[in-house]
């Protein structure tokens, strides 16, 4: 039995994500294909567009077999934390062959050899490293200088490092090789639009392009040629009962948060620095928005996702000390189902078989099969999808899902 991995946000599923699926399967000759998606909140620091059920449908429809849910601590996380939660999560269900990702360069030996030096950290390239983020320069750009430095040969492949595709393979095969895993890095070169490219485009456009004109348009029948059908008819079904969510649908709720907490400081979550959290505290009175915060709090050395991602950590309350605690339990100790096909039977009993976390089918009986830390991370999720959900409702003016009564998407 071949089995791909994907990790994915799905934010929401469209063309490329369609031929990203179908030409993994192809140099592969997989038997079956399993996603590791972000829930309700994505790596950027935000909200999904639509909720995590219609986003596993979507894939389910177009080649995915089964699809899992990758805990918020990591889907809101940086490049680095969110493919250690997924590659984890992947690695661990004991069937995975190979982790398929897209990527602008299209080469997996150029990706791994700067994912070696990033994980080994010679001292040349750490001492680099810290000279370029004491000049000021943010993390990113800090280490795509020291690596060029470090090692003059990468100046001719300088996007390697900084396109964004490209960062998260980087990140996959970084933990790939962490924990000495078998399964094997596939990549395929991204099509089409940017992935920052806002412009809609006639068929491979950006899911940021997709995001920008369902936040602005009435009718969304222009995705029709952004994305496969089944996904078309998914995401138009959504829509005419509820309304895409956006971030600053949660803005009174970090509001009323950093007003509440203002006075003990917010470096106690995860990756708010000591002086990001004086910025907070310092400009609480001049919010507007989240969105208009994020741009109120960026500097030449934090970026606006960054900002979006911290900011999100202290609304869904993710602290700095739980990240110890999950790495003491090697990451990830469940993998949650969202969704899967019922010709993929042999592949469940597989994972059965050799993974080495549960599977979570239904809620109700996690109790009975989760260690106490386990436990706690999936109850914090439960909680904090809760978030999501009551937000979704109320824009919607819909009953709020119930995250104990949602079925599984079967297909």
């Amino acid at each position: 039995m071949q089995v791909n991995g994907i990790v994915a946000e799905y934010n929401p599923f469209h063309n490329g994500h369609k031929y990203h699926m179908d030409d993994a399967r192809s140099k592969t000759g997989a038997d079956y294909t399993i996603i590791a998606m972000s829930g309700n909140f994505v790596q950027r620091g935000a909200p999904a567009v639509l909720n995590k059920y219609a986003r596993a449908e979507m894939a389910l429809l177009n080649g995915a077999d089964l699809v899992l849910e990758i805990p918020s601590y990591y889907s809101a996380g940086s490049a680095e934390y969110f493919a250690a939660g997924a590659v984890t999560m992947l690695d661990k269900l004991g069937v995975v062959n190979n982790l398929c990702f897209g990527s602008e360069c299209g080469h997996e030996k150029r990706l791994e050899q700067v994912a070696r030096i990033l994980l080994e950290e010679p001292e040349g390239y750490k001492i680099r490293l810290r000279i370029k983020l004491r000049q000021g320069y943010s993390y990113p750009l800090a280490r795509s200088f020291a690596l060029m430095e470090f090692c003059p040969s990468l100046s001719e492949s300088a996007e390697v490092f900084s396109s964004p595709n490209n960062i998260l393979g980087i990140e996959y095969i970084k933990s790939l090789l962490r924990r000495r895993s078998a399964i094997i890095p596939v990549t395929t070169q991204r099509l089409g639009s940017d992935y920052h490219d806002r412009r809609l485009g006639n068929y491979h456009s950006s899911a940021l392009a997709i995001r920008q004109a369902v936040f602005t348009r009435q009718d969304v029948g222009f995705l029709r040629g952004q994305m496969p059908e089944s996904a078309y008819e998914i995401i138009a079904r959504d829509f005419a009962q509820n309304r895409p969510v956006h971030p600053n649908d949660f803005s009174m709720l970090l509001h009323y948060k950093l007003l509440n907490e203002g006075e003990y400081g917010f470096d106690r979550y995860w990756d708010v620095s000591p002086a990001l959290s004086d910025r907070i505290r310092n400009n609480i009175y001049n919010f507007t928005s989240f969105r208009g915060f994020c741009d109120l709090l960026k500097s030449k050395d934090i970026t606006h996702t960054r900002v979006s991602r911290c900011l999100m950590h202290i609304l869904l309350d993710m602290k700095a000390d739980d990240w110890d605690a999950y790495k003491e339990h090697d990451y990830i100790p469940y993998a949650r189902v969202l969704g899967f096909r019922k010709s993929a039977e042999p592949l469940l009993s597989a994972i059965k078989e050799n993974a080495s976390i549960p599977l979570i089918t239904k809620l109700a009986n996690a109790d009975k099969i989760l260690s106490a830390p386990a436990l706690a991370m999936l109850k914090k999720d439960i909680a904090r999808s809760n978030i999501y959900n009551s937000v979704a409702a109320a824009k919607s003016r819909q009953p709020m899902r119930n995250e104990y009564s949602t079925p599984i998407i079967v297909i």
